[in-house]
């Protein structure tokens, strides 16, 4: 079926795709603007993978946030009293739905609706396609805004020679509880490698990690607070803080190469740290060991690089996750390396009124870092409907060359490094950009016709009409 998606005033709709925190933040800040959207989600729920019981969540029984709630949770909503420091799934599944309560939105989603293109139209606009509980459907938009996540598409590496055992991949783990009794190796050590090396060392018959690179471990607690609390003043600047924050880990975490680490070839912030000191407490205790690279497999053994060799049952690939955007091309994104080319993270240069939101990473960043995204695509989507020479000129700025969003530091040149920013950085960009756009008269200013901050926007868009 095809809808008619035209909404009150004669306009279209925003699209908006996924309700995790990006697309709710996205969903939050367009009506603010009084802005007109439907929210297109494949579960029936919101939450994104926050939220277990979705099948496409990646996330276990374990997980907890690796920055503290107050440097994560959306400003205007924070957190309930009695959360803890870094709360876990369960807490932010029940967050994010009284997110979406608060701010109206659940009504404005198709749930169990899974997009499967969006295409631009010759006139400006946009069709998307979607199958749903009623089968088949499309509509037009004003504007398409991805804001479906990074985490759910999991890079497998492959290896040589065959192996007996099992090869899973950290996405398709829940609970600790799998391991009973095998010989595990998990493979590579971020942040979900470590979490799940620490969750295993309770119930597996044996348990290491192999690792490539070195990393640097910052403990969740320093001086009794959470670490990333400390420093919410004025930034340093970037050779002054790398030179005090690699002395404090010094001092609260020890060098983890005793541990049988490599040390790190970067300096510390030029890629993303590891919020986990469990791990190295339990390395501290033999409960698991550090393995180099695989070299090869061999039934059941593991070959490493430095011509080492151990007996597993059980590979752990926390490998990480590729960015997958399906249901658009990627020449509409500008894609032709490790990530999309977009002016500042958000904005694609290829196709008009083509946003995504959430395709960053930075520490520190959190929610409300997502949240000021949305709110500068918002802001220029309603200075198109406002102030249209404020919108030209800005649509100019954003067919050109991003801003330095490094903040000076040199990170390291991997795939998933491709859209990582510094926060501080980026975050004025953002509001440089908005101010811009917020000018006095302009489209979100005094004199401005933006919908109030603070309400929950337009009414749902009628469907006009209905062709079978």
């Amino acid at each position: 079926m095809e809808f008619s998606t035209a909404a009150g005033g004669g306009g279209l709709p925003v699209a908006v795709i996924g309700s995790g925190p990006s697309g709710l933040a996205t969903m939050r800040a367009l009506s603010r603007q009084g802005l007109d959207f439907i929210g297109f989600e494949q579960f029936t729920d919101v939450g994104g993978l926050w939220n277990i019981d979705n099948p496409a969540s990646t996330v276990y029984e374990s997980a907890h946030l690796i920055s503290s709630r107050s440097t994560t949770e959306f400003a205007e909503y924070p957190m309930p009293a009695g959360t803890p420091d870094y709360p876990g799934h369960r807490h932010l599944r029940q967050y994010f739905r009284g997110y979406a309560k608060t701010f109206g939105l659940q009504r404005r989603i198709r749930f169990s609706t899974r997009v499967t293109s969006a295409v631009p139209s010759g006139d400006g606009d946009w069709t998307v396609a979607w199958e749903g509980p009623d089968g088949a459907g499309s509509g037009r938009f004003s504007a398409v805004i991805v804001a479906s996540g990074t985490l759910h598409t999991p890079f497998l590496p492959s290896f040589k020679g065959e192996f007996a055992g099992e090869i899973r991949h950290s996405a398709q783990y829940k609970k600790a509880t799998d391991f009973a009794g095998k010989r595990v190796l998990v493979v590579g050590a971020g942040n979900s490698g470590c979490d799940i090396a620490v969750d295993a060392v309770h119930h597996a018959a044996a348990v290491d990690i192999s690792v490539r690179r070195g990393y640097y471990f910052v403990p969740k607690y320093v001086f009794g607070r959470p670490t990333d609390t400390l420093n919410q003043g004025k930034p340093l600047p970037r050779p002054l803080k790398q030179f005090i924050d690699k002395r404090l880990l010094r001092m609260f975490t020890g060098d983890p190469a005793r541990f049988g680490f490599p040390k790190p070839d970067y300096r510390i912030y030029e890629s993303h740290p590891v919020v986990n000191s469990l791990i190295l407490h339990h390395l501290g205790h033999g409960d698991l060991a550090v393995k180099p690279d695989i070299d090869r497999l061999e039934g059941s053994t593991v070959h490493f690089r430095d011509g080492r060799s151990e007996e597993y049952d059980l590979l752990l690939c926390a490998t990480g996750y590729v960015l997958d955007y399906p249901f658009l091309e990627p020449e509409l994104l500008g894609w032709h390396g490790p990530s999309p080319d977009l002016y500042l993270n958000i904005f694609s240069r290829a196709a008009k009124n083509l946003m995504v939101v959430g395709m960053v990473e930075a520490s520190g960043l959190g929610w409300e870092g997502r949240y000021r995204q949305a709110e500068l695509v918002a802001a220029y989507l309603a200075a198109q409907r406002d102030s249209p020479v404020a919108a030209e000129v800005f649509g100019s700025t954003i067919g050109g060359p991003s801003p330095d969003v490094t903040g000076g530091y040199r990170y390291l040149g991997l795939d998933r490094m491709s859209y990582y920013v510094n926060k501080d950085a980026y975050r004025a960009e953002l509001a440089a950009h908005l101010a811009r756009l917020a000018e006095p008269g302009g489209p979100t200013g005094p004199g401005g016709t933006g919908g109030p901050a603070g309400t929950a926007g337009a009414a749902v868009p009628a469907m006009a009409e209905v062709q079978r």
